[in-house]
């Protein structure tokens, strides 16, 4: 009886769908409703060999919305705050051993019941690998040159957020913000 590999199995389709955690950090001392405009850097993180990224395009599209819904107006030319972005993805792999359940007989045949085997006898490794994703925002008071707030989110990737990453970042953004000093339309 495999009773106890499907269970464990089950718990970890419900570890999939676990929401990303959700890390930021700010300045206490920074006035974040002072600050009118925003912009980007001339080169993101997520740019590459000078140029411009996909990623980069979907990032700023979320970010912008983000920020126009917290009162601040894009502004290429002289931004108060310049919002940079970073987006990485490694692979990971969890190796997981349980111990098999087996329907047997006791001592004598006197005992009838559910045990599991000698640890020496019987375990289930199964073995995952899948991919991370990190999202950072950074952002950074242009005149000063300092960074007053700082959002990470981390999770699970799966094959659809891969192929179609536009509406993950979206997401990831949107969780991110939801943690920012000011709340949407307050500004």
């Amino acid at each position: 009886m495999r009773l106890v590999p499907l269970m464990a199995f089950g718990l970890v389709l419900a570890a999939c769908a676990t929401p990303p955690s959700i890390r930021t950090d700010f300045d206490h001392s920074a006035n974040f409703t002072g600050y009118r405009t925003y912009g980007f850097p001339a080169e993101t993180g997520t740019d590459r060999a000078g140029y411009s990224t996909l990623i980069t395009g979907h990032f700023k599209r979320a970010v912008g919305r983000e920020m126009e819904a917290r009162g601040y107006r894009f502004d290429a030319e002289k931004p108060e705050l310049l919002v940079n972005f970073f987006a990485s993805s490694t692979e990971r792999t969890e190796v997981q051993s349980t111990p098999r359940v087996t329907l047997g007989a006791g001592y004598y045949s006197y005992r009838l019941g559910l045990y599991t085997e000698w640890p020496l006898y019987g375990r289930d490794v199964t073995t995952l690998h899948y991919q991370v994703g990190t999202a950072s925002i950074d952002v950074v008071d242009a005149a000063r040159k300092q960074l007053i707030w700082e959002g990470r989110a981390e999770g699970r990737l799966t094959t659809r957020m891969l192929e179609d990453p536009g509406p993950a970042i979206d997401k990831a953004v949107a969780d991110i913000f939801d943690k920012y000093p000011v709340s949407r339309a307050a500004n």
